[in-house]
Parts: structure tokens; C-alpha cells; sequence
């Protein structure tokens, strides 16, 4: 809780999408002080935004708890998916690459088909993947930003579950990120805040329809991370990135490591059979009774 990076950050800013082994300092993902127990033996899991950040994190955790995994990412997130990659296959597992857009229909179609062609089965699907652009004032979002915004966010995380639920047996998990910002609301994020709100009352509307199915449905709830996410933000200046996260109670923004046990957490049988419903908060200390 003490030792990992705390701003003033180098100031910084990239294009979006972003690429994470740009960022300043380096985002960490490995989790050397977690330890495995085969929680996720002979399963498959399909990642969106499994390429950098958090879903980095969690297709690396899932590896290593013996999961094959399959990462989703856009087309100019390459280099990161190939890096991220490499290190499941260190692992002793399988790593497909899908790159597409998901903010498109066939994307999403493809993303399930694909994974389920190559592995034959799914029984994760971390929805994961999002769009943030920060605007000044409510009225600078536009009807494309606003679009683009639900249908990266909130449209794919639907088009994905309706297109996995033919291959999801009873057992299966599926895991979507949500935010603070959908708890709590964030000044400047009125579009991106409104979709993680929407992603909550999905996940809680979905969990009930598929409680008889077997099926699970849960969501993670970040406060601030060190991802290209924020970096990339349009709307955010050098000098904001470089002070991302000093306003969380722990004065920093969490590391992708920090969010990954969560997830893992939600994707175990072993660990919350039990548990269907729950948007769970990963705040830093940030509470809210939402």
C-alpha cells in the first residue's frame, strides 16, 4: 500500500488509444507478491482490452492461475498486445491476439467466435475495454463523442455477453469494469461517467437473468489507474497526468497488479460461487454506499 509510485509524475501526454510501455513511470502488472493457486485450471478467458492496463493485469493473473487467455485490443494497440503475449506464453499458456474495434457490431461477433474456434469453449469474459475523452463543460460532448463513447463502453459489454451466452456453460463468469466515476459521478467525464453508471444496472439486470443458467455476472469498480487510459485522455493536460491519482485518500493511483486479484476473485469458483450482482469498489479508500 506504500511502496508503489505516488505523483508528481513526469508530465506526459500521448495519443489515443495510448501505448503503455510509453508511460512514465512504467505501469505495474506482474504482481510479484501474489501467489497463485491453479483457481482458474483449464479455463478460457477472453479479455477486451487485454493489451495494456488493467486488462493486462488480469490476462496475466489469469495465466497464471492456469487459465489460455484471449486479448482483445484496437489495431494500433499492437505492440502492447505482442508484449503482453509473450509473457503468457512464458507462462506455459496460450495467448490469442484479436484486434478489432469494439465499438462495431461484427468486432464484438468475432471477438467470441474467434476465441471459441480457437479453444473450443469460454468460460470468462472480462468486459474491459473503454473510451474517455474529458471535456470542459457538458456541451463540448458532441453527438459523436457521446456515441462513440456508449457504444465502446456500454454497447459492446451487451454485444458480447448476447454473443458468448450460446457458448457459456453453468459455472462460467463474466466480469465487467466499471468506476467510481459511475458511483460517484467525475466533473468534466459526463458521457464516460453515464457509462460505467449504465455498465452497474447492466451487470446487476444481467446477474438476475442468469442466475438459473448458472452463469455469474459481476463488475469491478476502479478508482484511479496508472493506465494509457488517462495519458491518452484528450482532455487531460501534462500537467493533470502528471498529478494523476494525489486526489485518492492514498495519494496515488492504483497499479494494474493492485486490480487483477479482484478480478481473479470473481472468476473463481472457488472463491465467490456464492456471489452474483455486486459491483465491487477498488477505491483506494474512496467509499460510497452505491
Amino acid at each position: 500500500m506504500q511502496s508503489e509510485p505516488k505523483p508528481p509524475f513526469p508530465k506526459q501526454h500521448q495519443k489515443a488509444p495510448g501505448i503503455e510501455k510509453r508511460l512514465d513511470p512504467l505501469p505495474q502488472w506482474r504482481g510479484e507478491r501474489y501467489r497463485e493457486a491453479a483457481k482458474l485450471q483449464g479455463k478460457i478467458a477472453l479479455i477486451t482490452g487485454g493489451d495494456s492496463g488493467i486488462g493486462r493485469a488480469v490476462a496475466y493473473f489469469y495465466a497464471r492461475e492456469g487459465a489460455d487467455v484471449a486479448i482483445a485490443y484496437l489495431p494500433e494497440e499492437e505492440s502492447d498486445a505482442n508484449e503482453t503475449k509473450e509473457a503468457i506464453v512464458a507462462l506455459g499458456r496460450k495467448c490469442l491476439l484479436l484486434p478489432g474495434d469494439l465499438s462495431e457490431l461484427e468486432a464484438c461477433n468475432d471477438a467470441i467466435e474467434r476465441t471459441v474456434a480457437e479453444f473450443g469453449q469460454l468460460d470468462i469474459l472480462v468486459s474491459n475495454a473503454a473510451h474517455q475523452s474529458r471535456k470542459a463543460k457538458p456541451e463540448d460532448v458532441d453527438d459523436e463523442e457521446f456515441d462513440r463513447t456508449f457504444r465502446t463502453n456500454v454497447y459492446a459489454y451487451f454485444r458480447l455477453v448476447r454473443a458468448a451466452l450460446p457458448h457459456l456453460k453453468p459455472g462460467a463468469a463474466i466480469i465487467a469494469t466499471s468506476s467510481e466515476t459511475g458511483l460517484l459521478g467525475a466533473e468534466k467525464l459526463p458521457d464516460y461517467s453515464s457509462t460505467k453508471g449504465a455498465i452497474n444496472a447492466l451487470t446487476k439486470t444481467l446477474a438476475m437473468d442468469l442466475i438459473e443458467r448458472g452463469i455469474r455476472v459481476n463488475a469491478v469498480a476502479p478508482g484511479p489507474v496508472w493506465t494509457p487510459l488517462n495519458p491518452s485522455d484528450a482532455g487531460a493536460s501534462p500537467e493533470k497526468v502528471s498529478q494523476f491519482g494525489s486526489q485518492s485518500p492514498m495519494k496515488r493511483p492504483a497499479q494494474p497488479e493492485e486490480l487483477a486479484p479482484a478480478y481473479v476473485f470473481l472468476a473463481s469458483d472457488a472463491d465467490s460461487s456464492y456471489i452474483t450482482g455486486i459491483v465491487l469498489p477498488v477505491m483506494g479508500g474512496e467509499t460510497s454506499g452505491g
